[in-house]
């Protein structure tokens, strides 16, 4: 069965009673988007140490999953109408077809057979090779499964880079992917960190399913130290944002790995970071760029 897929441009004052409201009357579910995710005007919301977050971003779209049959206009007025706010007007609908969600196809990562991440919420008997590396990953409410290009441009540097006995921190963490990776590549002690408790979660659930050691953890629960390899895939704000605190995690002589930049913003986050460090040439992968330097 197809869905209805709203995207409705909220002002930040009621985006949240909004959600709550429309989670209230039917819809399956609400998340919240920076409206400027992508431009100049990006807003970092981050909450990390010494950088506080906003309350929400100065101009948020409200992402709405509904029934095929709802009534978009009548679910919409009684959302307002129970937050008492006024029904917004500034939205679109698209159908989402059905399809399955929770056997996804495994996603072979490298070029190199020795190592292909296949991301599967079932038992992955159905497509494992059995002479790769291979991941099982439930990303929950998380980000990162690997088929988005910033991961696969991580992943890939992973595959290339890692040697073994390397500490690694994934700092945003999201479903674990490639902290879960980086162990079964050979790294030594792989730490992971974010903001959401739910990813905090996922991923010391998926460690778990893939039976690897791993620690997962929230910033606040963040012990001191350095690592061999800081892998970062966030946001160019955050990214830039948090230069100083991703640099003094990086050893001297270790490696930082930044994705979830648009190609056009490359040149300002290497900027950022060459303080610290001398980049490569930037990756590319479908507008999107993976960055990675030597800490001088």
């Amino acid at each position: 069965m197809p869905w209805q897929s709203l995207r409705i441009l909220v002002d930040s004052k009621i985006a949240e009673p909004l959600s709550d409201a429309l989670m209230e009357v039917g819809a399956l579910s609400v998340s919240l988007e920076d409206a400027d995710a992508g431009t100049v005007d990006e807003t970092p919301l981050f909450g990390e140490p010494d950088y506080p977050s906003a309350e929400l971003w100065p101009h948020s779209v409200a992402v709405v999953l509904l029934e095929a049959d709802a009534d978009v206009a009548a679910t919409l007025a009684a959302a307002a109408e129970l937050a008492g706010i006024t029904a917004p007007t500034q939205y679109t609908v698209e159908t989402v077809a059905e399809q399955d969600w929770v056997t996804p196809d495994p996603i072979a990562i490298s070029t190199d057979p020795d190592f292909a991440a296949l991301v599967d919420r079932a038992d992955l008997a159905r497509g494992t090779d059995s002479s790769a590396i291979n991941l099982k990953l439930d990303p929950g409410l998380a980000f990162g499964t690997g088929s988005h290009p910033t991961t696969r441009l991580c992943l890939r540097w992973l595959d290339e880079n890692v040697r073994g006995g390397e500490t690694l921190l994934d700092y945003g963490c999201g479903s674990g992917i490639l902290a879960i990776a980086a162990v079964k590549l050979g790294a030594a002690r792989v730490d992971g960190v974010d903001i959401d408790a739910q990813a905090v979660t996922a991923s010391r659930d998926n460690a778990m399913l893939n039976e690897v050691s791993a620690h997962f953890c929230l910033p606040n629960e963040f012990a001191p130290g350095q690592y061999d390899i800081v892998v970062a895939n966030i946001l160019t704000n955050p990214l830039k944002g948090m230069a100083p605190l991703l640099a003094g995690r990086v050893r001297a002589g270790g490696r930082l790995v930044l994705s979830g930049i648009l190609a056009e913003q490359a040149e300002e986050v290497m900027a950022v970071y060459r303080d610290w460090f001398a980049f490569d040439p930037p990756a590319l992968d479908e507008g999107w760029v993976r960055l990675s330097g030597i800490k001088q």
